[in-house]
């Protein structure tokens, strides 16, 4: 399919109308936008998030830890809506200077400890309640090993794939096959690990597992760019076998819930303070 030629300019100059989903809120710029106050529950943790797959690892993490009574783990989490900019709030860039969600206070420590990024999360909770990260040295840098690579391999999915496929203005052949391409080589990685184990990291279910569920499981599982179909995701029964027995545990089926504010109204749980909230 032919194209229309692109000739990059000397200099690269920002065009506020890059259409896209997204070309609102985006600027080639970081920092506040607006003076902001996040509110603040009753629990030490305080969660800022949206239920996109990396939200969701956080808050499936906090419902394991839950489900595993410890109740030091209770949470608050606190919705903010990308589309409209919430992210550029001065609260909250005063957590994560890069404007991403989810972002999280820990207020059991003297100072608060702020959290951002999403691995860095998991990681930090695991270590903190010692659940989820291995009973020996070899475990623990194995499940690392997959968490960074989720954390390095996911933006192929999201902001390659996910972008061209879904949210650019227009659809172009050479972007989305490329991302195809390594999406579906990813998804081909973890078919192969999930051919010889039950969880990614080895015998038993880790925040390795927490974390690239939201991505990968959700993708074939067809929640996710609704591209299972394109991606042909039969052809990985393994990773589709884990998808689905991961997604029967009720700390995940709660976990999708927090902070989301679209699709069906018994699937929502915008904001969460406490199990109650659960209820419909």
């Amino acid at each position: 399919m032919t194209q229309h030629q692109y000739t990059p300019p000397a200099v690269w100059r920002w065009d506020t109308d890059n259409g896209g989903a997204f070309a609102a809120i985006n600027r080639p710029t970081a920092g506040a936008r607006s003076e902001t106050t996040l509110p603040r529950g009753k629990h030490a943790l305080q969660l800022y998030s949206l239920a996109t797959p990396n939200g969701i690892k956080v808050t499936v993490l906090l419902e394991e830890l839950l489900e595993l009574g410890i109740t030091e783990a209770d949470y608050d989490a606190w919705l903010i809506d990308i589309r409209s900019g919430a992210q550029f709030g001065s609260d909250f860039v005063a957590i994560n200077p890069n404007s991403k969600i989810p972002a999280m206070f820990d207020h059991s420590t003297t100072p608060p400890t702020r959290l951002f990024e999403s691995g860095a999360i998991l990681l930090y909770l695991a270590e903190k309640f010692g659940v989820m990260l291995g009973d020996s040295v070899a475990a623990r840098t194995e499940i690392l090993n997959w968490l960074f690579w989720q954390m390095g391999s996911a933006p192929f999915v999201g902001g390659g794939f996910g972008h061209f496929y879904v949210y650019a203005p227009e659809k172009f052949e050479y972007p989305i096959n490329r991302y195809a391409m390594e999406t579906k080589r990813q998804l081909d990685v973890l078919e192969r690990q999930l051919s010889q184990q039950p969880y990614v990291a080895g015998e038993s279910y880790s925040i390795a597992d927490i974390a690239i569920w939201p991505w990968y499981g959700q993708l074939v599982l067809g929640r996710l760019y609704n591209a299972a179909e394109f991606l042909a995701v039969h052809e990985y029964p393994h990773l589709i076998a884990w998808a689905k027995r991961i997604n029967e545990r009720p700390a995940v089926q709660r976990g999708v819930r927090v902070n989301r504010n679209w699709g069906p109204e018994e699937e929502q749980v915008p904001e969460r303070h406490s199990s109650a909230d659960f209820i419909r």
